[in-house]
């Protein structure tokens, strides 16, 4: 690369550094306090949260990682711009292609980064986190020990507590199970603990009572009322069992997802368009990246000089990068659906990438009028 390359290079990776950080900063503290909600409501730790929320920020960076990219180009172009570095760069002889050729190499730079997200960290990072919401849904303690809530752990069954101690001591519990048809049995008790045996998990209740109200054969309720001094409670039945988690389509390696072979498919339920739709995208999202650095850079330098500042460069860029990305969503649905139509996941970085030529051709033509003939006096 040459020195100009290097600097505009280094100033598009500043940038983008600085703006990669913002939005990821805003996206993920915006997602991590709808997660500490869920969490602290089911009795989870802070280092539950903490684990959950790092998990989940390879996927908010592939996220932000082109919209940082495309803000980079814009700004440091328009701040290039302003203070005539481009304009001294094409007195001297640089064409719009030529300038354009460090925003190609900062456009592959992110790819690569982008790229080895999609491909490596995002489906690690997935499989992590949804084995975590599994034992995180499968645990007891996040279904019973909610204080001064009326719960329902599973169908006809209702507890409450009153309030927990420190060390985990259930305070005034009360438990209405009433699973049996014609059969309600409501218990009470000043104190219970959860305990764990060879069975599964046990409710152990002290100093309480057991009401059963049950129908006779001719029809006419009966109320039996035992008292207790401790109870042993099977709360195993409440709980659905699980059979071993099947990963996800997101969470498949690109490799598998491009074969698409008939075990995958049956795992996930997906369809092979389904499949190689996530395989192909993962290659698709980094190109378009490309195209729309390019775009954006292309925008900014096409137009005529204003006094007003370039605000009309910087709206058709906008415009551009809004309209890439929702013709992306376009063909994204369709390639969902059809198989023979995955490869249009590719059409949007292909169309940006003519956009952009055409646009730095037209920015040529523009440089360059036309010379007109000399009229003698």
């Amino acid at each position: 690369m040459s020195r100009f390359d290097r600097y505009m290079l280094s100033q598009l990776m500043m940038f983008f550094g600085f703006f990669a950080l913002v939005l990821v900063a805003v996206y993920w503290v915006n997602s991590a306090v709808r997660l500490f909600d869920r969490l602290i409501s089911d009795n989870q730790s802070v280092w539950v949260f903490l684990e959950l929320s790092a998990l989940s920020l390879p996927n908010v960076i592939r996220l932000m990682l082109p919209v940082a990219a495309f803000v980079a180009t814009v700004y440091a172009t328009q701040r290039m711009a302003s203070e005539s570095e481009l304009v001294v760069m094409q007195a001297t002889g640089f064409s719009p292609f030529r300038l354009a050729r460090p925003v190609l190499f900062f456009g592959l730079v992110v790819a690569l980064l982008l790229g080895a997200l999609t491909h490596f960290l995002v489906p690690m990072a997935r499989t992590r986190l949804n084995e975590r919401n599994s034992e995180i849904s499968d645990n007891i303690s996040s279904k019973f020990l909610t204080e001064g809530t009326f719960l329902h752990p599973s169908a006809a069954v209702t507890l409450f507590i009153r309030r927990i101690s420190a060390n985990g001591e259930l305070g005034e519990f009360f438990l209405s199970d009433r699973r049996q048809p014609g059969s309600e049995t409501i218990y009470a008790a000043q104190s219970a603990f959860l305990a764990r045996s060879d069975t599964g998990p046990k409710l152990v209740m002290l100093d309480g009572m057991a009401q059963t109200l049950r129908d006779d054969p001719d029809g006419t309720p009966r109320l039996s009322v035992t008292r207790f001094a401790n109870f042993t409670y099977d709360i195993s039945g409440l709980i659905a069992a699980r059979g071993p988690r099947v990963p996800q389509l997101e969470e498949r390696s690109t490799a598998a997802l491009l074969s698409a072979n008939t075990q995958l498919l049956a795992e996930t339920g997906a369809t092979a368009a389904q499949a190689r739709f996530e395989g192909h995208d993962r290659f698709a999202k980094p190109l378009l990246t490309i195209a729309a650095v390019l775009t954006g850079f292309a925008a900014m330098i096409g137009g005529s000089f204003s006094r007003f500042g370039m605000w009309r460069q910087i709206a058709g860029a906008c415009g551009l990068f809004i309209f890439l990305f929702f013709l992306s969503n376009l063909v994204d649905k369709a390639a969902n659906r059809s198989d023979g139509a995955t490869l249009l996941v590719y059409a949007p970085a292909l169309a940006g990438v003519v956009i952009a030529a055409l646009l730095l051709a037209f920015g040529m033509r523009t440089r360059h009028p036309a010379r007109t003939s000399a009229v003698p006096a």
